[in-house]
């Protein structure tokens, strides 16, 4: 789905990593750290590369709305990342995040189902 670990767990403080392609199949190790847990509501953590400059952050907040949740997804800090890389562009992180909310959580919750 997003991210193939082989344990998680929403804990502040629990790091996690795992691999991601560029657009020319570069591999990216992505370097990750649980910063804020409200549970049931809402999970932070640090999202930075291995061997390239830059750190953001990545928040996943789940919103009561007329007897329906709303996922919400924010991710700050790109414009740390490096500027003259394709893959770090914003273009680029809101194309994966578009697929991951629109297409993979969905087909995921309903293979649970």
């Amino acid at each position: 789905m997003y991210f193939d670990i082989a344990e998680f767990k929403p804990e502040v403080g629990f790091e996690f990593q795992f691999s991601g392609k560029g657009h020319k199949g570069e591999n990216y190790l992505h370097l990750c750290k649980i910063t804020e847990v409200i549970p049931g509501k809402k999970l932070t953590y640090s999202w930075r590369y291995d061997n390239y400059p830059g750190n953001s952050f990545v928040t996943f907040e789940l919103l009561e709305e007329a007897g329906k949740t709303r996922l919400r997804l924010t991710h700050e800090g790109l414009e740390t990342f490096v500027t003259d890389n394709p893959d770090f562009a914003r273009e680029s992180f809101n194309e994966g995040w578009t697929y991951l909310i629109t297409k993979a959580i969905k087909e995921f919750v309903e293979a649970v189902e």
